[in-house]
């Protein structure tokens, strides 16, 4: 019997050794880099194993659904998705993560191929799970979990999606000089940068920056040491959240707009005052960015669609 004309995306992305294999060309060469400087080879060769098995096994299960289309992570900014794609991720969670920011309603399964390897948060499936799970998705009869996304528009009508966060600022160890805007506030600064994070990107970027703020409050006398500061919200939340980094103050700049919501409905504005170097990029893809420099205004809030994980 053959299976229904339906065209699954299974996305995937090299293991460290074959980014090792494509920098010194030889497996051999990269054994003898990886263990010139005490690093355990035999670590590298089980984890790239262990995904080609778990690749194999799946792209077996997958094919009685419909037609598997394997796509490398460095191709999903250019790949074209159809309306009624299932796809399915095999790696790691920012995988998902990544893989998601490119799709408009598409369902996403989360795959992990190690579980002793990686937490698997958004990776909710094992590579045996795939028939049954199948089975139960083309008759779309899975749960879903909606995810919030973030989005930036420029005045020059480009945009870009994030599913974690987006970061506004400088591409090197500058300062970045900008307006921002949020409701009726607005405030001229030079900072480090922003980071507009999703209820996703909560619990990583977002929660690593309040960890630090806390921690030197606390080495102040201003907070109790020790207190855990909670950043994280849900993955569903109808709102964004902004953090300012290392905002200077001095006579033209100001750091009272360093943190808060951006709620549905609303945006912050964002006018650069860089010469050069400034940047948007999102989800901690430096590669993928719109370029931010003098006179290039940006307005984030909400994105108009969301992503949608299997579960």
């Amino acid at each position: 019997m053959q299976p229904p004309d339906r065209k699954i995306v299974l996305v995937v992305r090299e293991t460290r050794l074959d980014e090792l294999i494509a920098r010194f060309n030889t497996v051999q060469q990269a054994q003898f880099y990886v263990e010139h400087l005490g690093s355990d080879f035999g670590d590298y060769l089980e984890e790239q194993q262990q995904l080609h098995t778990a690749t194999r096994q799946v792209e077996t299960s997958l094919r009685a659904f419909g037609r598997v289309q394997r796509l490398d992570r460095r191709y999903l900014g250019n790949f074209i998705f159809g309306a009624d794609d299932i796809v399915v991720v095999l790696g790691q969670d920012g995988l998902v993560a990544n893989t998601l920011k490119y799709l408009d309603g598409q369902h996403v399964l989360g795959v992990n191929p190690d579980t002793k390897r990686w937490d698997g948060v958004l990776l909710p499936f094992r590579p045996d799970d795939l028939p049954n799970i199948m089975l139960e998705e083309v008759a779309r009869k899975r749960p879903l979990k909606r995810v919030t996304m973030a989005k930036a528009s420029l005045n020059t009508g480009e945009t870009l999606y994030a599913v974690n966060d987006l970061f506004v600022g400088p591409r090197s160890h500058v300062s970045a000089r900008y307006t921002l805007r949020v409701d009726d506030r607005e405030e001229q600064q030079s900072s480090s940068g922003i980071i507009i994070s999703t209820g996703m990107g909560s619990t990583g970027w977002l929660k690593s920056l309040y960890a630090g703020w806390a921690g030197a409050a606390a080495s102040f006398d201003i907070a109790p040491p020790g207190k855990a500061l909670d950043a994280s919200f849900p993955w569903d939340s109808a709102f964004l959240h902004y953090f300012v980094r290392e905002p200077f103050p001095s006579r033209t700049t100001g750091a009272s707009l360093v943190s808060g919501r951006i709620a549905a409905g609303t945006a912050a504005t964002i006018v650069s005052g860089m010469a050069e170097h400034g940047v948007i990029f999102s989800d901690g893809i430096e590669a993928d960015f719109l370029e931010f420099n003098a006179g290039a205004r940006a307005t984030i809030g909400i994105a108009e669609r969301q992503g949608l994980l299997v579960v």
